[in-house]
């Protein structure tokens, strides 16, 4: 059986559960406010475990001409430049889905802002890419388990594409 480490933050201290069951309690040096001031500028880059799936669905498949993390607007997981096609691999959570999306029961009117604020700025870079002559595919996380319709999506779209650009 494996352990997995977790740590529960509670006002000024830190609980750590360590992988070998010792229990440590440690008290933060900075107060609440400042350590959710030091959380909120943490920004992370992608989410390596689906970008990896994805990778292994496009070599898997025959997918070939992408590039990751282009600079394009809302700097894309994917981008086909001969194709003009931008590929985001959006996470059911923080990207609200409608199928797998949830809202925390916990600060609930923090995480709905948040995660409004997230589609809201997903619709505009998707409208500012569309305007620049890009297409725009969005794939759910819940989408990398069903390779099949992911191929089909995939055909569609680039033998759409690269027939009204004539390649």
């Amino acid at each position: 059986m494996s352990r997995q480490s977790v740590t529960i933050c509670i006002g000024e201290f830190v609980l750590y559960f360590g992988a070998f069951g010792a229990d440590v309690v440690m008290s933060d040096t900075v107060s609440s406010a400042k350590r959710s001031e030091i959380m909120s500028r943490v920004r992370g880059r992608g989410n390596k475990a689906t970008e990896l799936a994805i990778v292994s669905f496009f070599r898997a498949n025959g997918i070939n001409g992408w590039r990751r993390h282009v600079a394009l607007a809302g700097t894309p997981d994917f981008a086909f430049r001969r194709f003009r096609i931008a590929v985001f691999v959006d996470g059911c959570f923080w990207h609200a889905c409608p199928l797998h999306g949830t809202l925390p029961s916990t600060n609930r009117e923090f995480w709905k802002r948040k995660l409004d604020r997230n589609r809201e700025r997903d619709h505009s870079v998707n409208l500012k890419l569309r305007r620049a002559g890009w297409t725009v595919i969005r794939v759910w996380q819940h989408e990398l388990s069903n390779p099949r319709h992911l191929k089909r999506r995939f055909a569609k779209v680039i033998s759409a594409t690269s027939e009204s650009l004539g390649k």
